[in-house]
């Protein structure tokens, strides 16, 4: 009993000591040191855009009262990118399990919440292109396939000019050609979470008819288009160094109960980390612990990590993230209308608990930058202050990349 005890009291002195270092860093921008410079670095100012990427994900709890800082922040971002430009909604389109049935109580709301993004793209010349998450397929269960219908139903009739991939809840990959020498990929992740019905095979107007055909496809795709630079889609990230990637505050540690009351502060040290622990080592349904996510995960990469400078983003995190990592590019960008804790340091290059969007900026002589773009604490106070930007491409010399004669790929529509 007395070693038990004194096991607590250090577990517990050690967990403050963490708390306190937590709540030093938290809610600041993180940037590894090979990246101090940042600052610095600007795109050519002699070379001009071909196309703008914003890649926003989770806005599914945005303001629709007209307050809200993200939408304001990315309406400013459609008016100023016209037309040569794309919107990539990576999912979690409406909280908390996108569109119920018609008669169900929580209906009114939903639309609302979907309206409102909407909305925002009425007058947009560019590409909006939706992707579902886990929150749109009713958070995963049984009858998660007919809220997507519903929801790709509602945005294709409320905006006839979006796209939403893949189509009719099809695990994918399909491609957009968004500019010349520019791909996007996108792939329905949450189909190799979700239970119950998932469409498969031509009878949905899918191309795949496996499980495992659509990585095989995927890598297909990424062969026949080395010449071009390439976006994969999806809403679920490969790297996160948040809550899905097994990362727990202290807090969630010590004071487990918080999780159902805010102020609930009663310490339970080691009986308070079995729950984030079993997430870290078996996961919920939602995190890459878990065995389907981590299969899915697993195939993925194993494509990925075999075509250099491939940019794959996700959502699903409430945050901005960024990891290089085997020459490829990761990004989580979930955080569009919720925030939520993520760990600095490990594999990554850049995160930031903070409300926003990535953006990407495509060079006619062939450079990519990475941008952030963060909202303010209101609609009024318009866009944070820049925190992080990068080349994640650089055109050698200076000279501009001419694509050559467009491989074949996969159509928009499975």
């Amino acid at each position: 009993m007395y070693l038990l005890a004194a096991l607590a009291a250090g577990v517990s002195v050690w967990l403050l000591w963490r708390y306190r270092q937590e709540r030093q860093y938290r809610r600041q921008p993180y940037v590894a040191a090979s990246e101090t410079g940042w600052a610095a670095q600007q795109p050519a100012p002699d070379s001009p855009l071909r196309h703008r990427m914003a890649l926003v994900g989770d806005l599914g709890a945005v303001a629709t009262d007209g307050s809200d800082p993200v939408l304001s922040l990315l309406q400013s971002w459609l008016r100023a990118a016209g037309e040569a430009s794309s919107v990539v909604v990576l999912g979690d389109n409406v909280y908390p399990t996108g569109i119920p049935a018609p008669t169900h109580p929580g209906r009114a709301a939903a639309e609302q919440r979907l309206d409102v993004q909407l909305d925002a793209f009425r007058t947009y010349a560019g590409r909006v292109i939706f992707l579902s998450g886990n929150h749109d397929w009713n958070k995963g269960r049984p009858d998660g396939y007919q809220y997507l219908l519903r929801q790709e139903a509602y945005v294709l009739d409320h905006l006839p000019g979006a796209l939403y991939l893949p189509a009719k809840g099809c695990p994918g990959p399909v491609t957009l050609q968004l500019a010349e020498g520019l791909l996007l990929v996108v792939l329905n992740t949450q189909w190799w979470v979700q239970n119950g019905p998932r469409p498969l095979g031509p009878e949905f107007g899918c191309t795949a008819t496996s499980a495992k055909e659509p990585f095989q496809q995927l890598q297909e795709i990424l062969e026949l288009n080395r010449h071009q630079q390439v976006v994969v889609a999806g809403h679920h990230p490969l790297y996160s160094n948040a809550m899905h990637g097994g990362k727990f505050t202290t807090k969630q540690h010590l004071f487990p109960l918080t999780a159902a009351h805010k102020k609930a502060y009663l310490p339970l040290p080691l009986l308070g980390s079995l729950f984030p622990v079993y997430r870290q080592l078996v996961g919920a349904e939602e995190d890459m612990a878990h065995p389907p996510y981590r299969k899915m995960r697993r195939r993925l990469l194993r494509v990925l990590h075999q075509f250099p400078g491939v940019i794959y983003a996700a959502g699903h995190d409430h945050n901005l993230q960024y990891f290089h990592y085997r020459q490829g590019h990761y990004l989580v960008s979930g955080s569009g209308s919720k925030t939520a804790f993520v760990q600095h340091g490990g594999k990554a290059t850049f995160v930031h608990e903070h409300k926003g969007f990535f953006g990407l900026e495509f060079y006619q002589n062939g450079d990519v930058w990475l941008r952030t773009f963060e909202a303010g604490a209101t609609a009024e106070a318009g866009p944070g202050a820049e925190v992080f930007r990068k080349q994640l491409v650089g055109s050698p010399g200076g000279r501009a990349a001419t694509p050559t004669a467009a491989a074949p790929a996969s159509s928009a529509a499975e």
